[in-house]
């Protein structure tokens, strides 16, 4: 696996495709810099050889030129973040983009201006990947977030970089850390999935019983699973056409010699609110008028019981409505029990949306081994699909 500490970059210009894809408030300020200060180290590895390095990122979902999606927007905070004055071009390709890359000197940095204001860019358009291609020396591909995509400027635009292309430092980590969990980690290894629907992770499911010994249900989808093994459950979320397929991977996982955990209590509320009643339940001991909406404090034991002896933890969904800070606890318990094992010497990756939000909004960054910073790419990965982004620097 070619990376960026393969090459030196002396005299080069590295084409590199980040992942700025960060918010924006009113005032086109960027709200979380994580991705762009996740991008920093490939940037200064290569101005520290003797190179400079071409940027090239989307930024939401625009239809063709919109202002409020320009990435000169950003310039100021990516200049702030790395230590390096930032150049901007106002377009990807073509005679701005070639001008501005020709008059790039060693150390210097250029950022490009949003790649999807060009419709060829999703749609992988060979000529364009081309167009792009003839602005650096080696392609670095440093934008896990995008790496499940089959776009010009992640997967099409490798074939132009024959011998010359490789991971960005970030990219590399996170592959490296998901082989961790899914192949190298020591045993037991441990997968907390949360959220609301089954539906949305059988596939993950069905991918890591055969890697994981151990298997936390929480969040909504809990409520699918102890509905099917006949549990009252109130007016909680339930997925009544998914009773089944909850059923089928308890069986598969006891076929696998994996521990499945569900939650024995929860904290009922007789509304979804922050300030409704509230009671502490048996799972399975709903009463009507009331939904689960976080988990209990005996379900809280039960987990940190589990999670302390794991030595590779997956955390993936929450596992409680934590937006709501009467529902937040049990998710903060998680995080408290899996940064203890971290601490221990546990392996810990949390990936997807609603975790990592979590992790972040309860201060656990630095408490876990690693925060993916790709949501889709990290659940395509783990539902052991190849994503085309490393296929294209892998072949």
């Amino acid at each position: 696996m070619n990376t960026l500490n393969d090459f030196n970059f002396k005299d080069k210009k590295a084409l590199i495709r980040v992942d700025f894809n960060v918010p924006l408030n009113a005032e086109f300020q960027v709200s979380d810099d994580t991705r762009i200060r996740a991008a920093k180290p490939s940037i200064i590895k290569i101005l520290e050889d003797g190179g400079s390095c071409v940027l090239m990122s989307h930024l939401g979902r625009p239809k063709g030129f919109q202002e409020e999606y320009s990435l000169r927007h950003i310039v100021e905070t990516v200049s702030k973040i790395i230590g390096v004055h930032v150049k901007f071009a106002g377009n990807c390709v073509g005679e701005e983009a070639e001008k501005a890359v020709a008059g790039l000197k060693n150390g210097e940095v250029l950022l490009l201006e949003n790649l999807r204001f060009h419709e060829e860019e999703k749609q992988g358009n060979e000529e364009f990947a081309a167009k792009l291609a003839k602005l650096g020396d080696i392609y670095v591909n440093d934008a896990f977030g995008t790496a499940h995509r089959a776009h010009a400027s992640t997967a099409v635009i490798a074939q132009n970089f024959t011998g010359k292309k490789c991971f960005g430092l970030l990219l590399a980590k996170e592959i490296e850390s998901i082989k961790q969990v899914m192949e190298t980690g020591k045993k037991p290894v441990t997968a907390i999935l949360g959220g609301a629907k089954v539906s949305s992770k059988i596939t993950i499911i069905d991918n890591i019983l055969e890697k994981i010994d151990h298997l936390i249900i929480g969040g909504g989808m809990t409520f699918t699973f102890i509905k099917a093994q006949g549990g009252n459950i109130g007016n909680s979320l339930v997925e009544d056409d998914k009773l089944a397929l909850a059923n089928d991977i308890l069986e598969l996982a006891v076929a696998k010699k994996v521990q499945i955990h569900l939650p024995v209590d929860v904290i009922a509320a007789d509304a979804f609110d922050n300030d409704a009643n509230t009671q502490i339940v048996g799972v399975s001991k709903i009463p009507d008028g009331f939904m689960g909406l976080d988990v209990g404090p005996e379900t809280q034991e039960y987990f940190a019981d589990v999670i302390s002896k794991s030595k590779t933890i997956l955390w993936n969904g929450p596992l409680g409505v934590f937006e709501m800070p009467n529902f937040a606890k049990g998710t903060i318990a998680l995080g408290d029990a899996i940064a203890e094992a971290t601490k221990n010497g546990a392996f810990s990756l949390v990936g997807g949306g609603d975790s990592v939000a979590a992790v972040k909004q309860f201060g656990f960054e630095e408490k876990v081994s690693y925060v993916s910073t790709g949501g889709g790419a990290m659940l395509e990965s783990l539902e052991g699909k190849t994503l085309p982004g490393i296929a294209a620097i892998l072949s």
